[in-house]
This record gives structure tokens, sequence and C-alpha cells, in this order.
């Protein structure tokens, strides 16, 4: 892999090299961290700036609180956003960190630089992780932070790290915000002096904001321009704070959300802060999702089952909902096979007394009456329809009319003298209860042991309220929100080592649980409730700014599903959703015998296309956003094989949609396009472009493209 982590001791200087980007540390005079360099490739150590250049102003503004430092603590006259804030044993409030180790560990895909800090006078270390992926230009941080002493600390501030950006004049931020059916909608800012926080308090990842960010100059496009950005591996509370001074000076810090927060450090104990990811690139907004897209595929999802491609999926919700039964599970699966689905999956209504959404939530067992001999004849069926079986679960949550919570209603999140607030007719279990997690995972871990389950659907699908955990000491109370995301992620993971076959989805009410944290332990994420085919290219379009189309589930619903004037023709409903991993939603009892040959048509276009869309480089080359036509295009990493799905939208003055202009082909090579006589070289296709010939409302088109042996 070549060396990517450098040393200097005479100057006390560290060089982080990826294929194209350098990251510069260095430890000043007075043995404070500083950062120093992030940007374009630099060939050597020495180009790097020397570690004691501070700016200098005035005695009204000290050079110590107005330099880069790489993981600022909150003490002496340092007034910008700090990562850490503590409270020592002496209620002293001021941490004072200086350099005192390191190592250097290289591997095959990865190397890891780890810097130890400690306070001047306290036992309190600092680790700062630095995890270099240098296929994807990708470094991935994370801080250790440990008492070695026997008095108790307090961390009222712990986040992963701060990201610098070089000292300039104009910068942007672009950022994904939006609510329930309107998830991940880009926004772009010019930044200006002072701070504009992104985060959630509601206990999740929150379709409000997305933990993802990106940084350029303001004139950065999709194919050019320098971006720096990052995203945090955090799925509860979180937050990134962009913070820009007069001195031209800015710095993107971000992990767990101080808000309510603080962490009893006890002597001999440490404290892991999330990932927190960053990269940059001079390849526009376009190349740093395809860093990042590739850094998930290889590094972020599980493996192995992040190697093969994801299933056609069916999933009943939508055609059932609470009317669940065995005989109505079993129509649809049947409707489902014949059209090419390879997984289906029953959503909620399976369990408890659950024929509404009052009852039932926790009790994680069948409903005899809908299903009186088990769910082991309906697997038998869907199985012998040549599909695998899921099954949707939402074990974070209680209803108050459940046996769960008749026998323990002391389980949930609430406080002493103020009401249990009801969302959804749903309150939220205490994760953080050694003995809840026990039952969540003894409860999900018997129902994938008695069944043959390939798939679970996990909902999460209400915020945080009350946030009081009632029994614990009163120095662990405001630590719930990190250890609730810290029981769920050991939930998962051991639900995984025991039943290794079993991929997960997340899901939050929608998309509020998409982050890199939870994409560690699933297999795909759900998007959005919102399945109209034309509103999602948006959803969509946001989603790929930071996270892979792999993991992307997507589905086709009913006609006239949201929008109820706007309905779509199977075509366009497909080509929508086959822009990730492709699923169906739709009551396939009510479609016409000609809708359904159509559907089975179209999924196995999807099949011949998935390795693709999923596995391949992403190029956007028409926004939603901008024009009547949206386009998107994959290129296999051999650039034999391409795809563009191209999609009108509602039409206005029958305008014609644009020419599109292909991109990551070979220029030398010929290549075939299903909808061009003549092969076309690389070349003419990225650079003379194409007309993909879309008349009319909802009009759609799906082209293949394939290079041409030329002996």
């Amino acid at each position: 892999m070549g060396l990517a982590l450098w040393f200097d001791k005479q100057t006390s200087r560290w060089l982080l090299q990826g294929n194209n980007i350098s990251y510069g540390l260095g430890v000043d005079r007075n043995g404070t961290l500083q950062h120093l360099y992030y940007g374009s490739k630099l060939p050597f150590i020495t180009d790097l700036p020397d570690s004691n250049v501070a700016i200098h102003h005035s005695s009204f503004e000290p050079s110590g609180g107005i330099t880069q430092q790489e993981y600022p603590a909150w003490g002496g006259m340092y007034y910008n956003e700090p990562c850490l804030k503590a409270t020592f044993s002496d209620d002293v409030r001021d941490t004072r960190l200086v350099y005192k180790e390191h190592r250097m560990n290289e591997g095959e895909q990865m190397d890891e630089l780890v810097i130890v800090l400690q306070d001047s006078y306290y036992p309190l270390l600092v680790h700062l992780h630095y995890r270099l992926f240098p296929g994807q230009d990708i470094i991935e941080r994370y801080a250790v932070i440990e008492n070695t002493g026997q008095e108790a600390i307090t961390l009222e501030q712990a986040l992963s790290g701060t990201w610098h950006a070089p000292r300039g004049n104009r910068y942007r931020l672009t950022h994904l915000a939006g609510k329930w059916i309107e998830e991940t909608q880009i926004y772009r800012d010019e930044i200006t002096p002072g701070k504009k926080t992104l985060e959630s308090r509601r206990g999740n990842t929150g379709a409000q904001a997305n933990p993802w960010f990106a940084i350029d100059r303001g004139t950065a496009d999709e194919d050019q321009g320098e971006v720096w950005y990052g995203a945090l591996a955090w799925s509860g509370n979180w937050k990134i704070t962009v913070e820009y001074n007069p001195f031209k000076l800015l710095q993107v810090s971000g992990g767990v959300h101080d808000f309510d927060f603080s962490w009893h450090l006890a002597g001999g104990s440490s404290f892991q802060t999330p990932g927190f990811v960053g990269g940059y690139t001079r390849g526009g907004f376009g190349q740093a999702s395809r860093n990042l897209h590739s850094y998930q595929r290889e590094h972020v999802l599980p493996q192995p089952i992040a190697q093969d491609v994801r299933p056609v999926l069916y999933n009943s919700w939508e055609a059932t909902y609470f009317d669940v039964t065995e005989q109505g599970q079993v129509q649809l699966a049947e409707k489902a096979a014949a059209i090419g689905v390879e997984l289906f999956v029953i959503d909620d209504g399976w369990f408890g007394e659950r024929n509404h959404d009052r009852a039932g939530l926790g009790d994680w067992t069948v409903n005899p009456e809908k299903f009186p001999n088990g769910l082991k004849p309906l697997i038998d069926k869907v199985e012998s329809l040549g599909m695998k079986f899921g099954i949707w679960v939402e074990p974070e949550m209680v209803n108050p009319d459940s046996n769960l919570y008749r026998n323990h209603p002391d389980w949930v999140y609430h406080f002493p003298n103020r009401p249990r607030t009801e969302s959804r007719n749903q309150l939220v279990l205490n994760v953080t209860k050694p003995e809840v997690q026990a039952f969540m995972f003894e409860a999900l871990d018997k129902l994938l042991s008695s069944n043959n389950i390939h798939f679970v659907k996990w909902d999460m699908n209400r915020s945080f309220s009350e946030p009081g955990w009632p029994d614990a000491p009163k120095e662990n109370q405001k630590e719930i929100w990190v250890r609730h995301v810290q029981g769920l992620y050991d939930i998962i993971a051991r639900l995984r080592k025991n039943h290794p076959h079993v991929a997960f989805e997340a899901c939050s009410g929608g998309g509020a649980r998409i982050d890199l944290g939870i994409m560690s332990l699933t297999d795909e994420v759900w998007t959005s409730d919102n399945t109209d085919p034309y509103e999602r290219l948006f959803i969509q379009e946001g989603y790929s700014m930071g996270y892979n189309a792999q993991a992307m589930m997507c589905w086709v619903a009913d006609a006239g599903k949201w929008v109820k004037n706007r309905p779509a023709s199977v075509a366009y409903r497909f080509h929508s959703s086959m822009m990730g991993s492709l699923g169906i939603g739709g009551n396939l009892t009510q479609w016409s015998e000609e809708e359904l040959e159509e559907s089975r048509f179209w999924v196995e276009e999807y099949k011949s296309i998935r390795h693709i869309v999923q596995k391949g480089d992403q190029y956007r080359l028409l926004s939603p956003r901008e024009g009547n036509t949206t386009a998107v295009q994959y290129v296999t990493a051999d650039k034999n094989e391409s795809v563009v799905i191209a999609l009108m939208h509602p039409q206005k003055f029958q305008n014609p949609s644009p020419r599109i202009y292909l991109r990551g082909l070979q220029e030398e090579s010929l290549y075939k396009v299903s909808d061009i006589e003549e092969p076309l070289s690389g070349r003419a296709l990225m650079a003379r472009g194409i007309d993909v010939n879309l008349h009319g409302d909802m009009a759609s088109k799906l082209l293949k493209i394939n290079r041409v042996n030329v002996d």
C-alpha cells in the first residue's frame, strides 16, 4: 500500500497520506497539538507549515485562542467550540492538554495513528485515533478519554474531533435537512462569522437534520472544486458545529451532543466517542460522494453480507397494514414470487394483540388467532415459492396496552411527578437498563432461532421524551442518551453473531436513522416512508450525497399512493426505485395482470443491472432541483458496464428533456448504448452527450451502456 504515515521527530510533525490527500499535525513549543494542513497531497513532510506559527492581533486576542488546535479542550483563554469540557473532583473546570506520546500501526487496507494527550496536572489522558483509508482518501477519527486516577471526573462535552479548513475568505456549507416524508433535502448556505449547529436532540439520528456535511469555497459543483466533507457514526443525540471567525478560520466540530449530557468517568475507566469520518477532494461533490460510498461498501457495511448484492424485496405493510392473516400473506407471497421477488417480508401486525397501533408493542410472540400454527406454515410456503422470509420488529418501544408494560411499568424512560407522554401510543423502553437489554436480546434471539428468518426490519417510530432513569445514581442520569445507543448497538451485534445469515434494515419513522453508526450494523436503511416516485427523486439525491446506493431501500408502491392526482406508470415507479436496492410495497392483489407482467419484466431488468447500481460509481448527471429531468448514472469499477436512469418531471410548456453528458467511462473505448444504433466512444458520450428523448409528464427511460470488444 505504500507509506501512509510519516513522523518527523525533529519538528514533532505527523503527515497522513492518502492517494490524493494529506493531513498534517504538529506539536507547538507549549506542547499543544496543532492542526497544520488538510488538502491536496503533499510529497514531503517538510512541506507542512511550522507548528509554532500563530495569528497575532492584539492583547485582546491571545494567539493561543485563535490557533487551529487539533483537539481543543475548554480551558485558559480558548473561546471557540471545544471538543472536551471536564470538571475534576476538586471542582476545577479547566483542562490543559499537552502531547505525551504516539504510536503508528500499518495495515493492509487501513493505517492508524494514535496520539496521546495528557492534562498538565490531573490524571486525564485523551487518546486520539486516526484511521486512514488511502484507497478512499478517508480519515476516520475518534477519541478515547481515560481517567487514570482514583477520583471521578465529570465529562460535560466529549466530541469526536474538529476538522479545520485552510484559512480563507469565503466558504459554503452543504447539509441535509427535512422532516417525515421529506428527508435528506439538500441545503446550501454561505458561511458567515459565527456558529451554525446541525443537530438531533430526539434520541435518534433524526429526519430534521442528518450528521453529514460538506464545505467548499462557494464554487464547487458535481465535477470539480475543492470539497471538505464528513459524517458522524452515531445514531443518538449528535451535533455538528460549523464555526467561522473574523480571522478567516473555519472549523467543524462534531460528536455526541452536549445538551442534557454528562458522563461520570470513574477512576480507571474510559469513554470512547463515536467515529467522525472526513475526506477531501478536488473532484467536486460527486467525487466526495463516491469516496464515501466506496468507504461504506468496503469498510462500514457488515461483512460478508455486504459483498453480495441486495435481493429484490416485497413488504406487506401497505397492502395489509394491521389486517394480517396467514392466508392474506400467502396470497401476497404468491403474487410477489410470480414477478421475481426474492425476499418476502411481513410487516407490523403479526404479534401480540397487534390489531392496531394502540396495543401489543413489546409482546414479541406470534398472534395465535392470525397464525394458529405459528409462522412456520407461512415461512414454508414462502420458501416453496423460491423466496426467503423476513419480519418487522420495533424492539425499543412498548405500548402501555401490552403485557410487557403491565408487568414492567418501570422499564420506560420517565420522571417522577411528570406525565409519561405517549407518541404514536408508544413509550420508549429504557435500553440503558441491563434487564431491558436482556429482554430485547432474548426475545429476538428466540424469534430468529425458532423460525427460518433471513431478514429483520428494525423500526423505531418515536422520539424520546421525559428521559429519566429514576433508579440510577444521580451522576449517571444524563448518560442515557449515550447508553441507549450503546445498548442498541450491542444487541444488534450479538444478534448478528448468533445469526450471521440474517440481514437487518434500519428504519425510524421513515429515514430518521441513517448514519454511519447504524450502517456498520445493518445491511440497508429505510430512506423514507414517502414512496411517491417523483418526490423520492429529491430524497434519494440528498441521501446519495453522503450514503451509498446498495444500502438505500426503495419501494415501488401503488400508483397515486401519496399524491392522488399524480399517478405514475409502472415503468416510472420502477425506474425511480431502481436507483438503490429495489423493493416493492404495493398491494399486488389489486394490480392488474398487465401491471404484474410489466412488473415482472422490470424486476428482471433490475436483476441484470443491480451489480452496477449497488456496487458501481454513482454520478448525478441532472439534479431534480434544476430543470425538468433527473438523470443518474452508475459505472462499474472496470468501466465495462454502465447504466443511466432518466426521469422527466411534471411538464411545463412542453419543454424537451435536456442533453445528458455521461461520466466515468474510458475515453478511447467504444460503448454500445441500448437506445443508439452505432457504438460511440467514451469521449463522445461524455463530451458530445446523448439525447434521451423523453416527452410528456412522468416519462422515464433506462439506458444500458456496455463496452464493445474491438479485435
